[in-house]
């Protein structure tokens, strides 16, 4: 389930960027489609999410956290992405978008004891 969540998580930051690319070269059709698949994805990332939740013998308030930060950063691919297409201002998002992903990195590979770096 780990891996799974993991290349969701992986594929869904490629296909963000892809659709930021698509949209400054103006295929907005492009755009379209990728921004349907990120939010299959995104479901994906959370149904995974929530079933590596309930794995766990007792849930810690770490884990808490990783969950809500990473509900934050499904949010922050969407707002983004949507600004992008709009032509609106986004850089207060980008600064949130890197504290984010920062965070939910260090407490998915670092903190929590259910890690891919963990053996």
């Amino acid at each position: 389930m780990i891996h799974a969540h993991v290349t969701a998580w992986f594929i869904a930051l490629i296909l963000f960027f892809v659709a930021l690319s698509l949209n400054k070269k103006g295929k907005t059709k492009g755009v379209k489609v990728i921004q349907m698949i990120l939010r299959v994805l995104y479901l994906l990332i959370i149904a995974t999410g929530v079933g590596l939740l309930l794995s766990v013998y007792k849930i810690d308030v770490w884990y808490i956290l990783k969950a809500v930060v990473g509900i934050w950063l499904i949010g922050l691919f969407e707002m983004i992405l949507s600004r992008v297409i709009n032509k609106r201002r986004t850089s207060t998002f980008w600064i949130q978008f890197i504290v984010a992903w920062i965070l939910v990195l260090y407490l998915g590979f670092v903190k929590l004891p259910m890690s891919i770096l963990h053996p």
